[in-house]
């Protein structure tokens, strides 16, 4: 009896070592093209720029875990900015500042996922509400203007170095190793993949989709509160104006990292290499003097082919 060969299959190829290989030919080529690139201070420099979208793709997994999706992160990223600075500039502390705009994050999203579930409403369609409307209020309570007037300590956050290394970049790790414990190794991370599976199914199994939806939603909110405070911190102003299609390069981190659009399948980690390998564009482009126009025709061409991917993996096993 022959020993029949198992067949090389590109699908599971891809989903295993596919994120990895198109990194380092992108590393390869940028570093050849431009030698500038592989340098330390550059390669920090892009995981400075990443940190805020890594910290606000850790929610997004979650939140796209369960099958709905947030539209709201780059309101609440110059909203929570705007409310940490008009709170620091009147001479509140700078932690307590910060947790307000953390919370008031949170407060959004408990909004967001309240309706979406109460009123069985489709999330994108919420979350673009509550994104015109913080967006709105943040020009409202500004006047459209940038709030100055900070101290220098506050730039630390932003700005800052710990052993050589930027505080964003460490804010990023501490949140990514929080993110991956949680989601791999605890019951209720697991919730988020049951209830992204089969909301009915998990509801028969004692899981709440509503309380389990609601908290992805604070989830998300509070990394982008966050990833506001950080930005905030290192623009040394509140910016009513920042954070405007964060949402779109977020949600293109996740999905490039294979997190599936319809729920239940994801990696939080894979997220944070879809966020590098869009840093690593970004910065690549730059160096070499590509036409931003056409790096938003890049970065969208990526996300139709790593959403094409994941369909056609999908097919493939069943």
């Amino acid at each position: 009896m022959t020993e029949q060969k198992s067949k090389f299959n590109f699908f599971s190829f891809y989903e295993r070592y596919g994120l990895f290989i198109i990194l380092a030919v992108m590393l390869f080529c940028f570093g050849i093209i431009n030698p500038n690139f592989l340098s330390k201070n550059n390669l920090l420099n892009i995981l400075r720029q990443i940190s805020i979208y890594g910290i606000m793709a850790s929610g997004m997994t979650v939140v796209l875990l369960c099958g709905e999706i947030d539209l709201t992160p780059g309101a609440l990223v110059a909203f929570s900015g705007v409310i940490i600075a008009m709170c620091v500039s009147n001479g509140m502390n700078m932690f307590l500042a910060a947790v307000i705009g953390v919370l008031v994050a949170g407060a959004v999203g408990a909004l967001n996922g309240f309706f979406t579930m109460q009123f069985k409403l489709p999330s994108m369609l919420v979350t673009l509400g509550f994104q015109f409307m913080i967006r709105g209020i943040g020009y409202v309570i500004t006047d459209g203007k940038p709030v100055y007037g900070l101290p220098k300590s506050f730039e630390t956050l932003g700005g800052g170095y710990i052993v050589g290394i930027p505080i964003p970049i460490i804010c990023l790790v501490i949140v990514a190793v929080i993110f991956i414990i949680f989601l791999k190794y605890t019951k209720y991370g697991r919730y988020y993949y049951a209830v992204g599976g089969n909301k009915e199914a998990a509801n028969l199994c004692g899981i709440s989709p509503k309380t389990v939806v609601i908290s992805a939603m604070i989830i998300s909110a509070m990394c982008s509160g966050f990833s506001g405070v950080i930005w905030a911190s290192r623009l040394a102003s509140g910016q009513p104006t920042v954070g405007l299609t964060y949402e779109m390069q977020v949600i293109a981190a996740v999905v490039i990292g294979g997190t599936s659009l319809t729920g239940g399948e994801g990696n939080v980690a894979r997220s944070y290499i879809g966020a590098i390998i869009l840093g690593v564009l970004y910065n690549g482009l730059n160096l070499i003097g590509v036409n931003p126009y056409w790096q938003q025709v890049a970065t969208g061409g990526i996300i139709i082919a790593a959403i094409t991917l994941d369909s056609l993996n999908r097919i493939n096993r069943k």
